[in-house]
């Protein structure tokens, strides 16, 4: 629809209301004063303006159902990835908490083999010491012994070599003094203490 036969539509609409007043001079002499002063003022003309508005309309409603389908697909599509975005924050959520817990449960089974550990190493400790003790004392037990028993191998040689000591000492006096006749008569008297000779 072109804007001159839109203008057209228009004047002869305006024309036909004023017709009963045409006759009378003074209301068709109004209407045409206030359609030459306001309504077609150069640049501002009425006409273009109802033909905008019309145009509006027209292409509001050619336009409204495919926009309409278009906005509703789109908002379809914004409600699923909306629905999409909440379900994949929601499973974030719960793996958020269970790694949360999982960190809870690692802190506190860290804690545990922590002490545990502590309470192994403090055994061991222990039992080490007691070891070392009970070694300790049994070394120091056969260090005695080994003392004890070289002391007492000592003493024995000590004494066998002070025996044969003087035992040589005493054959060497013995030898120094006894001469033939002491022989001879100790000889005599060891024979008469056995009994003599038959």
């Amino acid at each position: 629809m072109s804007a001159l036969h839109t203008y057209n539509m228009l004047a002869f609409i305006l024309i036909f209301a004023a017709g009963g007043s045409a006759n009378s001079g003074s209301g068709y002499d109004n209407f045409v004063h206030f359609w030459n002063t306001y309504l077609n003022y150069p640049g501002f003309e009425a006409w273009k303006f109802f033909n905008l508005a019309l145009f509006i309309a027209i292409m509001v409603y050619l336009i409204k159902k495919p926009l309409s389908e278009a906005f509703k697909a789109r908002r379809e599509t914004i409600r699923a990835e909306l629905i999409r975005a909440e379900q994949e924050k929601q499973a974030a959520l719960v793996k958020l908490t269970a790694a949360e817990a999982r960190l809870a449960r690692l802190d506190g089974e860290t804690a545990e083999v922590r002490e545990h550990a502590e309470a192994e190493a403090e055994a061991e400790k222990n039992r080490i010491l007691e070891q070392i003790e009970v070694e300790t004392k049994r070394l120091r037990e056969q260090a005695n012994g080994e003392i004890e028993r070289a002391n007492k191998i000592a003493r024995l040689r000590l004494r066998r070599f002070s025996a044969e000591e003087s035992i040589r000492l005493a054959e060497e006096k013995i030898k120094k003094e006894i001469n033939a006749e002491k022989d001879a008569r100790l000889v005599k008297a060891n024979i008469e203490a056995i009994g003599g000779l038959n």
